[in-house]
């Protein structure tokens, strides 16, 4: 078995004198994650305290539909304000998917081959979680370089993730990929191999 460590939160400021601290969250699973007793790692400079630490969840609180969190390590604001801007990370297991049907972590998604209408054209660069929706960056080439293209992950312009054959398949809003429209890529050997049925997306 082959663990990832994932990225969950950042600390982005001290709250109230108790060393409650705002989360920024970057994870779906808020309620799974962050339970009482639950420890994470941090990513942080190695000249902050906390480098190679790890801290335990006491609490997690919600104002105004912002996460707080509090730590069994941090008792007070002072000590709150020593951990902001540090990235909170939980190991998982790298083959298992989230729990959410038809959810994937962004790492099982980037490097994958994008395909339209049977064409390979690109390759998933990164996925960006913004705060209306999730985007795929897809990078397509270009001449000698690659051009990213921003697509909405949503189940109509990407119907289908195929983890097992390492591609998606996107059916685009006309006028995204306008340039490659006249010149698609052939599709792979590999890629034309697929016989699974569509998942949804």
């Amino acid at each position: 078995m082959t663990m990832l460590r994932l990225r969950v939160a950042r600390l982005l400021k001290a709250h109230g004198l108790k060393g409650g601290i705002k989360l920024e969250l970057y994870t779906d699973e808020p309620d799974k994650r962050f339970t009482p007793g639950a420890r994470f790692g941090m990513q942080v400079p190695e000249t902050s305290p906390w480098f190679g630490k790890s801290i335990t969840l006491a609490e997690l609180r919600w104002y105004n539909g912002h996460p707080v969190a509090f730590f069994q390590e941090i008792p007070d604001r002072t000590a709150a304000e020593t951990a902001v801007r540090a990235i909170l990370l939980v190991d998982k297991d790298e083959e298992q998917l989230p729990d959410e049907p038809g959810a994937w972590y962004d790492h099982q998604l980037v490097s994958l081959d994008v395909y339209r209408d049977g064409a390979r054209i690109g390759q998933v660069l990164a996925v960006e979680h913004l705060p209306g929706q999730d985007l795929l960056v897809v990078g397509v080439p270009d001449g000698e370089d690659v051009r990213e293209v921003l697509l909405p992950f949503v189940t109509a312009f990407v119907p289908e993730v195929d983890l097992d054959h390492h591609r998606v398949t996107i059916t685009p809003p006309l006028g995204l990929f306008e340039t490659i429209d006249e010149e698609p890529e052939p599709a792979s050997d590999a890629g034309s191999s697929v016989t699974s049925s569509p998942r949804e997306g």
